[in-house]
């Protein structure tokens, strides 16, 4: 089994920062599968960073030079680094691991984080 356990969210001033983590248990075959989605009500859950296959990181345009993924292996940990938020980053960040065999997808608990004056 595997376990996500995001930590890290709150409440931000636009133009602040925050840090997200998401630490990984169970059987992990590569932390490079671990990625950061987001989801705001009524709205389906996207794609907000991630790794290539190559371990290169990738994002959505959207957050695109604002937003930093990077990974501890020793911590089997995967960070999520946001700067200038906006209040248009306001949602709940889940952190997802897809496992290559039997493919299945795992989500952590969520985390909140609201940005707003």
């Amino acid at each position: 089994q595997v376990q996500l356990v995001e930590s890290g969210g709150g409440l931000v001033q636009p133009g602040g920062s925050l840090r997200l983590s998401c630490a990984a248990s169970g059987r992990i075959f590569s932390i490079n599968a671990i990625d950061w989605y987001r989801q705001t009500p009524g709205k389906e859950r996207g794609l907000v960073a991630g790794f290539t296959s190559g371990g290169s990181p990738t994002y959505a345009d959207s957050v695109k030079e604002r937003f930093t993924i990077s990974r501890d292996r020793t911590k089997n940990t995967v960070y999520l680094q946001m700067s200038s938020l906006k209040p248009e980053d306001t949602a709940v960040y889940y952190c997802h691991y897809r496992s290559p065999w039997p493919r299945n997808d795992y989500w952590g608990q969520g985390t909140q984080v609201t940005v707003s004056s």
